[in-house]
């Protein structure tokens, strides 16, 4: 009897044990086969898995994958289509200098959007800002905001990653709110995750007693049925704001305090956020119903881009092209964008970011810009809210201060801008930021500017960050002991799974 039994539980433990065994092989199979990853990807997903079966093919079936769902895909790529600008839109421009249409060209591939001229593009801020208080500039950028949605009169469209009910939040939030009242037709659009603390509160609850229409989206992300070959992460990043179709907000700014009381320990959170008026708003009103129609589901709504008038054109004629990217687009499309900028520099690269982890491509352009003779520079915050991405951030310091990047680190705040000039003639501003997460998992929006004036305001902007900043010096990161080395190394080595 007993050998009976003993000889019954081999039989299911060999059963369980080859189970287990194939289903390891599948995930293994899956994370090889996967389309649209890199080799380190694999390399790094391998690795957990054979490394920590059991625990890497739950992280594989948690975080290794990257849809966000048929039916949502389908939405999305309908409304895409539906929306995306007329190919004889009479703002279009061609500029003479062929390395910037090739840019237009490559910006144009992902989302067809084409550049325009005739706008008027000015960067928020607060003139008398001396250096020490940049939080200034993101207060006066709200104040703006709040201005424009009370002089409204037929809609309102915002999208934010993070809305925070403390003051700038909350005094946007009155403003909208008053504006629905009014007639005005309001939407509103925030991250379940990011915006989770506001979307669940009173101000969230003062928006729709007004009349606002609101969404969170991603909200099923989360759910048990999405977790299998998913990722339960992904997120809207993005920040936009369209008002009257006349009038629109792009940058990295989200409806906060700078003090971003949520993570006050390193604030102040220190952004840019454009005011745009001219046709390339008629662009951002595209990116913005094209993820609301697709989230909402709201039939027939009014003032669609493709049925609006052309906004009035400015004689300012500042050139601007906007585009978007996540999890539906085609892979590598903002890692592309990033690397061409920083390819068509020929004199002076200048950028800021708070998180920088990053691909092959992009490491590989920005240590391959100085060595082509061109200065560049790219400055981090000297603390980050995330110990993760400031350590893989770090373990690329000596790869660039080798190959003659100026690195920086800005101990100010938290500088949260995302802001690339080149050669005083082009910027590339928006919500990505150089890491894996913008990079090939959030919803992102960004623009691509060419105008010497706006440029220069830029510039200036950070200038006065590098300014307040000390260079990170290769004796020094040489000098780092060996343990700091070896975590922020391995860190690094890892960041295709994060």
């Amino acid at each position: 009897m007993w050998l009976h039994l003993l000889q019954r539980h081999d039989l299911a433990g060999w059963i369980w044990s080859i189970a287990i065994f194939v289903a390891h092989l599948l995930v293994v199979a899956r994370a090889l086969t996967r389309p649209n990853r890199t080799p380190a990807s694999r390399v790094a997903w391998i690795a957990v898995i054979l490394s920590v079966p059991a625990l890497g093919v739950i992280a594989y079936l948690l975080l290794g994958e990257t849809s966000v769902g048929r039916a949502r895909m389908k939405r999305l790529r309908r409304m895409e289509r539906l929306l995306e600008a007329p190919e004889n839109d009479d703002a279009s421009v061609v500029d003479p200098r062929p390395r910037i249409n090739a840019l237009f060209d490559l910006c144009h591939s992902i989302n067809s959007f084409r550049p325009v001229g005739g706008n008027r593009i000015a960067l928020l801020g607060h003139p008398g800002a001396p250096i020490d208080q940049p939080k200034l500039d993101c207060r006066a950028a709200i104040d703006a905001l709040i201005a424009d949605i009370e002089q409204s009169r037929e809609h309102v469209h915002i999208a934010f990653y993070i809305w925070l009910d403390d003051d700038a939040g909350g005094r946007v939030a009155d403003a909208v709110a008053a504006a629905a009242r009014r007639g005005v037709q309001c939407r509103v659009m925030v991250d379940a995750l990011g915006s989770r603390a506001f979307a669940n509160g009173p101000r969230w609850r003062q928006l729709a007693d007004a009349g606002v229409k609101l969404l969170k989206t991603l909200d099923d992300i989360s759910r048990w049925r999405h977790f299998a070959f998913s990722r339960a992460d992904l997120r809207d990043h993005r920040k936009i704001v369209v008002i009257d179709n006349r009038i629109a907000y792009c940058g990295s700014q989200n409806c906060a305090d700078p003090e971003f009381r949520v993570k006050p320990e390193f604030a102040p959170w220190i952004d840019l956020l454009l005011r745009c008026e001219g046709p390339i708003v008629r662009h951002q009103q595209s990116l913005f119903l094209s993820g609301w129609i697709a989230e909402s589901g709201e039939q027939g709504v009014g003032g669609l881009p493709v049925a609006e008038p052309m906004p009035e054109r400015f004689p300012e004629n500042v050139v601007a092209q906007v585009f978007e990217t996540g999890p539906i687009t085609r892979h590598n499309a903002m890692s592309d964008m990033f690397a061409a900028c920083m390819y068509a520099a020929r004199r002076e690269l200048l950028i800021t970011t708070p998180y920088f982890m990053p691909d092959e491509a992009i490491l590989r352009a920005l240590c391959a810009a100085p060595r082509r003779g061109v200065k560049t520079t790219i400055v981090f915050p000297a603390r980050n809210d995330s110990w993760l991405v400031g350590s893989a951030c770090r373990s690329t310091y000596a790869d660039l201060l080798a190959c003659g990047v100026a690195v920086h680190e800005y101990p100010l705040g938290l500088l949260h801008s995302k802001s690339l000039t080149i050669d005083g003639e082009l910027a590339l501003v928006g919500s990505a930021n150089m890491d894996r997460r913008s990079l090939e998992l959030n919803f992102e929006n960004n623009m691509l500017i060419v105008d010497s004036d706006v440029v220069a305001a830029i510039h200036a902007r950070q200038s006065g960050y590098l300014a307040a900043s000390h260079p990170v010096m290769l004796d020094e990161v040489h000098a780092w002991p060996f343990h700091q080395r070896l975590v922020q190394n391995t860190i690094a080595m890892m960041a295709p799974v994060l």
